[in-house]
């Protein structure tokens, strides 16, 4: 039986409606990014991963022709720049420089977390490892006769309580240095934290706290105009951006000490593979530029670039490296 002519023109037009949808979906896809991109700090400005994010979005915005934005969102020790983001759409707007601290330790050290640092972000790529450094302000160093790690312990037993420890927050690596390092000492310091590495640096310059644990990017200018006293990295090899310092392994006698750092670019989960996969191409291309890697290795930072899959395999075992030491540490934040 013949189809009416009214229904195959109906019939027709459905067709055609719908392949318009599919085509302009297929379209504005394809066409990201087509308004600026936002890339969240969870720190304040002046630290290692403001730092990190501000020399890789020039060259995205670049590459894809759209403002890459940094935009630092401060507080509750990363968690809440990463939770905006873990909130966000996923449709690439929206990205993350997440750290060590946001998808590291603290699922470990907060009781509540308000995001999933595995189920809640699509990763793209480990942007940067950095070890921290163990420094002074340099003239309080000086006065109090601090020149090593064992001048600082034989201090710390002998004035318990009288130094204090800076860090850019609960549950950064910078927090968590100090309180292994306390940890495997035995010595108290009171912990003073900030919003970010830089105002705790700018608390160290001015002698209002005693010692911190820094992202070494951050500090290396302080440490090389004099103001710091750097006595050792807390990585488990010497950084070749000052090979002179050692580790605190080798300075204090803590055999296996490691706590160091890393950065990289998070997308709220369920953001666009394909999306993702440019994201990793031209960070990775940024990162291998001779620029970047020489101006990231004279700063401390080793440039990285890795695919998606091996950044999530990263961040899973980053949350089972740092669970004991979360534990045997004793830190908690509630």
């Amino acid at each position: 039986m013949p189809v009416p002519s009214c229904l195959s023109r109906r019939a027709a037009l459905f067709v055609f409606a719908v392949a318009a949808v599919l085509s302009a979906a297929a379209q504005a896809q394809s066409a990201w990014p087509n308004k600026p991109v936002r890339i969240v700090v969870p720190f304040a400005p002046g630290g290692t991963t403001d730092l990190l994010a501000r020399a890789i979005a020039p060259e995205l915005s670049r590459v894809f022709g759209q403002s890459f934005v940094v935009d630092n969102r401060a507080g509750a020790g990363g968690n809440l720049g990463a939770d905006i983001v873990a909130k966000s759409a996923a449709d690439g707007y929206t990205l993350l420089m997440g750290t060590v601290g946001t998808h590291g330790i603290n699922k470990s050290l907060y009781s509540k977390l308000p995001y999933d640092p595995q189920k809640d972000f699509s990763p793209i790529t480990l942007v940067a490892g950095v070890p921290n450094v163990m420094v002074m302000n340099a003239e309080n160093a000086k006065a109090l006769g601090i020149n090593t790690v064992p001048d600082f312990i034989r201090y710390a037993r002998a004035n318990p309580g009288k130094l204090n420890m800076a860090s850019s927050g609960n549950g950064t690596s910078i927090h968590l240095s100090g309180e292994l390092f306390k940890s495997r000492t035995g010595i108290f310091m009171t912990h003073i934290p900030y919003t970010g590495s830089s105002p705790a640096l700018m608390g160290m310059l001015s002698g209002q706290v005693d010692v911190m644990y820094d992202n070494l990017p951050s500090a290396i200018p302080h440490i090389r105009s004099g103001k710091l006293k750097a006595f050792a990295v807390t990585s488990a090899q010497r950084s070749a951006a000052m090979p002179e310092l050692p580790t605190i392994e080798e300075a204090g006698l803590l055999k296996g000490f490691d706590a160091s750092s890393w950065f990289g670019l998070l997308a709220p989960a369920g953001t666009p593979a394909d999306v993702v996969a440019r994201l990793q191409q031209e960070t990775a291309r940024a990162l291998s530029s001779p620029a970047i890697k020489e101006k990231l290795l004279a700063q401390g930072a080793i440039p990285s670039g890795n695919t998606p899959q091996e950044f999530a395999r990263f961040i899973d075992d980053e949350i089972r490296k740092w669970a004991p030491v979360v534990k045997n540490s004793g830190a908690k934040v509630d």
